[in-house]
């Protein structure tokens, strides 16, 4: 795999968080894009689960970081990633969540060479929106969507970094600049200390599918593939009122544009020691539903299966064949990696 997607924290390799060892980093600093918290991938003392560590930024507030990885336990949707485990009270901060074999959307571009093809966005978009509208129907703002956020899988995306504006900085303080936000996927009321609200995580969603299209999270409308460029248009909106619902992007995204490129050929099938790297482990129950009437667009989107929607896009053939090679290639990769030999204790 080229250094530049072979992901960062190399110099963390043998380091332990929690019960895990640290094989490798996730994310390539070189990108250019902020991520909002350090991740790595850890292995445990017995080998028998590989996991997606999150732990904070130097200098970031481990309380808000906790409260955020605690509260993310609780998301619903296939494309969520909520944690499963989260560090005890008064150790180091740290959330996991099973491993699959997934790439950050910039080192995603960096595989296929550029933007994606507009199928591929869409599908993108479809999964996103019906993950953030779940979560909007359970009270949460999302509040984390930039294009380090989302992790692309050869099953569907994956949207990470739940709460990462509002750990970064409570209400009320300027959050413009701040270690790990990315500026143009910062909604502009979120960016001056504002609350976050659903309709901030609309304005992530348009910036990082913009990123996704062109590479840049604040392009230039004309340089928008034309059949996206009215809906991320619209999400851009500085007035959180004039942005679209959900619903109404589930629309404008599934409506018929392009199917995704077929697959370039790829060497030799995943292996199925692939799928052992994923872990079983179930999530935590979710909370009592909250109380008061379900927005409409909430109540639109469970009148039917919420995955339908994304799961007819998400189907083979969604992702270029550059990037599932590169996903089986980093699979392999940890398959045949051994836990690092702990330095031996000084006399």
């Amino acid at each position: 795999m080229p250094a530049s997607v072979a992901g960062a924290g190399g110099r963390e390799r043998g380091s332990v968080i929690g019960p895990y060892t640290v094989l490798r980093g996730l994310d390539d600093e070189a990108s250019g894009i902020p991520v909002p918290e350090r991740r790595l991938i850890g292995r445990s003392a017995d080998g028998d689960r590989t996991v997606l560590i999150g732990a904070p930024l130097p200098g970031a507030d481990p309380g808000r970081f906790l409260a955020e990885a605690e509260t993310s336990r609780y998301l619903l949707g296939p494309w969520s990633s909520p944690a499963t485990e989260v560090a005890a009270p008064g150790d180091a901060p740290w959330h996991a969540r099973p491993y699959v074999p997934v790439l950050p959307l910039p080192a995603a571009l960096t595989v296929y060479g550029g933007p994606l093809p507009e199928g591929t966005v869409r599908a993108l978009g479809v999964a996103l929106v019906e993950t953030l509208a779940i979560g909007h129907g359970q009270g949460l703002a999302h509040a984390g969507v930039s294009p380090a956020a989302v992790l692309l899988a050869a099953d569907g995306p994956r949207l990470t970094c739940f709460g990462a504006v509002r750990a970064a900085a409570g209400d009320g303080t300027a959050r413009s600049g701040l270690p790990g936000l990315e500026s143009g996927s910062l909604p502009p009321e979120q960016a001056t200390g504002g609350q976050p609200h659903p309709a901030g995580d609309v304005y992530a969603l348009g910036a990082t599918l913009a990123y996704a299209a062109t590479g840049y999270t604040v392009p230039e409308r004309e340089e928008l593939p034309a059949g996206l460029r009215t809906v991320i248009t619209a999400c851009l909106s500085r007035d959180p009122a004039a942005r679209p619902r959900p619903a109404e992007l589930l629309d404008l995204l599934d409506a018929g544009g392009p199917a995704p490129a077929s697959p370039a050929p790829v060497s030799g099938p995943m292996s199925s020691d692939t799928v052992l790297l994923r872990s079983a482990e179930p999530a935590p129950a979710p909370p009592a539903p909250a109380s008061g009437p379900m927005s409409p667009d909430t109540v639109l989107l469970r009148s039917t299966d919420p995955a339908d929607r994304a799961a007819a896009l998400l189907g083979p053939g969604w992702l270029p064949g550059r990037i599932i090679a590169a996903l089986a290639r980093q699979s392999a990769g940890l398959l045949a990696a051994t836990l690092p030999v702990p330095p031996a204790p000084q006399d």
